[in-house]
């Protein structure tokens, strides 16, 4: 098998692993978001914000208290744990690169925010590091294989 091919097929993985944890992340970046503008979080924030109903943001709250990210009780707020914040900022922070990085590359903002969401979940480390050099005026480091 090919050096390519082997990379190619190694990324697989990754890719679900991307997949798996996005709904966690676009989650606890849109309750620490809500929270900042808002004050508080709740269901029908999540609903109006991801246009879902109302049982679908409870199960995925559901998930995100199960797997330590949120906090919450019936009929109150939500909130994020130490490790859901943490989250979220990493989550944001990886959303605003991946947007300044299109947008200075000629994107317009309309689909720079729109093609984002989805690409800020499949970016790697080192991509990111280069699109954050890029949009500071730095040449990115180019890394050897």
């Amino acid at each position: 098998m090919s050096a390519a091919k082997k990379k190619q097929t190694g990324s697989h993985p990754r890719t679900r692993s991307d997949h798996a944890t996005e709904l966690a992340e676009d989650y606890v970046e849109a309750i620490a978001e809500t929270i900042e503008a808002r004050g508080v979080c709740r269901v029908v924030d999540l609903a109006s914000q991801f246009e879902v109903s109302h049982v679908t943001v409870n199960r995925t709250v559901g998930r995100l208290v199960r797997d330590g990210y949120a906090k919450t009780e019936p009929y109150s707020p939500i909130t994020l744990t130490a490790k859901g914040k943490k989250l979220a900022r990493i989550a944001a922070e990886r959303h605003a690169i991946v947007l300044e990085f299109l947008k200075a590359i000629g994107v317009s903002e309309a689909a720079a925010i729109v093609d984002s969401e989805g690409i800020e979940h499949h970016v790697s480390k080192e991509t990111l590091d280069a699109m954050k050099a890029f949009v500071a005026g730095r040449r990115p480091e180019i890394r050897a294989e």
